[in-house]
């Protein structure tokens, strides 16, 4: 009896520790999640193309338009105007879209779906090329496999920024052929919400981001990119690309919470919120203004209040004026004042604009939130007297304004700065006035392109300083490809102000983020060993390798852009 008895004890026991270890498996199951091994790829893809349209449009509305002087905050406006960045530049969130990217691809070669593989190579190709164009040298062939090696690749090298860009135009190169086919065994269902699965839309997309980055390429290997752009541009049947604003990738904005709105939209938010901070910059105010150009209109207010100093008056006066003709320019409200007025405050005629509709915040002002006799002197100020962006952007749907990842109006003024180069790439007057057509379609002014392009300010002067400067108003709430064409060109020709911002240029990089310095410290050394000093670099506070005014090998020896 007692060895039955022993015997019937191990067995309960057995049966009783699998059913411990079964009932233990069944917990750490998460009933709500998705099984890896079975998740359809559409599930994540939809969350890859958004997620990236999120991350572009966070940079190219927000800080990067105030390097790029589209807009200038006057409240918290030290990284947007004076290019203190600190420790605020992460990557952590684009690396995030790329392992959900390269689930899609693992699972599409699983799958045997080409149509997904060749998306999830465009995709890679685009938030690879913004991370190696914002640090430089970055993890790549070694990143998205810390599941596979344990602290190996945990912890991954860096890749040159040379082989970064050659393995994207390799990945392009590819995405092209695998897109190339008449039909596919898969579909992406409404997961796509650029292209709704539409092959031939994804080839020009990759093809229209291959001309990107091959003119990326033009100061430091012209002859790669002079040979890239004509292979492209030579034979459009093998390399279909973006011509028209219907062949763009563009996401909206649904606006129901701050997941799916516009970056700093003001409603539900506060009186707090960013929109309310930021204002148009005096430097695209001017420029826009001085080329009669009627995007300015969709992209900014006019003032609710202008200011006009009355030569007629005398005495410390000022009033406001509803409804009122000066010069033969009617003004809604005006503040009518005199020098006395100003000169009691300690300013002149000189320190104000006068500008009866659109006034900009000049660049890097001490004190923003007091300029041009701003009645709230406050952080986040109503300033009546300075243009805030279109309060289309206060909306989180935008007002049905969409991000968009590369453009007609880019790819066009692509093809006209090679062909003033002299290379084969179309005719540049035509490639000029389409890249200035297809910006004002997107912005709903198609019809007024031609009146615009014939003046004697705008028409085609050959120069490829007038085809940069074109393509850098053109980006507006895009302004990131600007900074990198401004970095590669010294064009349009934008500097910081001494003594405001953290150095007197505007800066090539962001610095290697704080956690990747904290946690790969040797990778992140021999990254900024690569980088350049250049006399701006102990700027910023983190030494001189590990600085935005050094210069990444994309600028190295080009003499560009200061």
């Amino acid at each position: 009896m007692k060895k039955i008895y022993i015997i019937v004890l191990t067995v309960v026991s057995l049966i009783a520790g699998q059913s411990c270890q079964k009932h233990l498996v069944e917990l750490n199951e998460n009933p709500n999640g998705a099984d890896p091994s079975k998740t359809n790829p559409n599930l994540v893809l939809s969350t890859v193309l958004t997620e990236s349209g999120r991350a572009f449009v966070n940079l190219g509305y927000l800080d990067i338009a105030g390097v790029m002087q589209h807009t200038q905050k006057d409240g918290w406006g030290s990284g947007h105007n004076n290019y203190d960045w600190g420790n605020s530049n992460d990557w952590s969130g684009y690396y995030g879209i790329l392992r959900n990217n390269q689930f899609v691809y693992d699972k599409a070669v699983e799958l045997n779906y080409p149509l997904h593989q060749g998306i999830a190579l465009v995709m890679k190709s685009l938030v690879f090329g913004l991370i190696t164009d914002l640090w430089g040298d970055a993890p790549y062939s070694g990143a998205l496999k810390g599941n596979l090696d344990g602290a190996k690749n945990t912890f991954p090298s860096y890749d040159a920024q040379q082989s970064i860009y050659d393995s994207i135009l390799a990945n392009l190169e590819k995405a092209n052929t695998i897109l190339n086919e008449s039909s596919f065994n898969s579909s992406t269902g409404p997961a796509d919400i650029y292209y709704g699965g539409d092959p031939l839309k994804w080839r020009k997309f990759a093809n229209s981001l291959a001309l990107r980055y091959y003119m990326r390429l033009s100061e430091k290997l012209p002859s790669v990119a002079k040979q890239g752009i004509e292979k492209i541009a030579g034979d459009p049947s093998k390399y279909p690309i973006i011509t028209s604003v219907a062949d763009e990738p563009a996401m909206g904005f649904p606006g129901n919470s701050d997941g799916d709105s516009w970056p700093a939209y003001a409603v539900p938010q506060s009186d707090s919120t960013n929109y309310i901070r930021i204002k148009m910059c005096n430097t695209l105010v001017k420029e826009l203004l001085s080329k009669k150009d009627p995007r300015i209109k969709v992209w900014a207010e006019p003032v609710t209040e202008s200011i006009y100093v009355d030569p007629d008056l005398s005495g410390n006066v000022s009033k406001v004026v509803y409804d009122t003709v000066i010069n033969g320019v009617l003004r809604p409200r005006v503040l009518i004042i005199t020098s006395e007025f100003l000169a009691a405050k300690g300013i002149t005629e000189n320190d104000i604009n006068q500008d009866p509709y659109y006034v900009g915040l000049p660049v890097a002002l001490n004190a923003p939130q007091t300029y041009n006799l701003s009645p709230d002197v406050q952080q986040a100020s109503h300033n009546t007297h300075v243009s805030w962006v279109n309060k289309n952007f206060a909306k989180g749907n935008a007002g049905g304004i969409k991000v968009r990842l590369i453009t007609a109006a880019e790819v066009h003024f692509i093809l006209a700065e090679a062909a003033a180069k002299g290379w084969s790439a179309g005719d540049a007057e035509d490639h000029y006035n389409k890249g200035i057509t297809a910006s004002f379609s997107v912005w709903g002014l198609g019809a007024e392109a031609l009146a615009y392009i014939t003046q004697p300010e705008v028409a085609y002067d050959g120069t490829i300083k007038q085809i940069l400067t074109q393509k850098w108003i053109a980006s507006w709430s895009m302004a990131t490809e600007a900074w990198f064409d401004w970095r590669r060109t010294g064009y349009p020709e934008l500097h910081g102000v001494e003594g405001r911002t953290v150095a007197k240029e505007l800066p090539l990089r962001f610095y290697y983020p704080l956690e990747e310095r904290n946690l790969n410290s040797a990778n992140v050394e021999a990254a900024n060993s690569k980088l350049r000093p250049t006399p701006y670099s102990d700027k910023g506070g983190n030494g001189k390798q590990n600085s935005p005014w050094s210069q990444p090998w994309i600028v190295q020896d080009t003499g560009k852009p200061w």
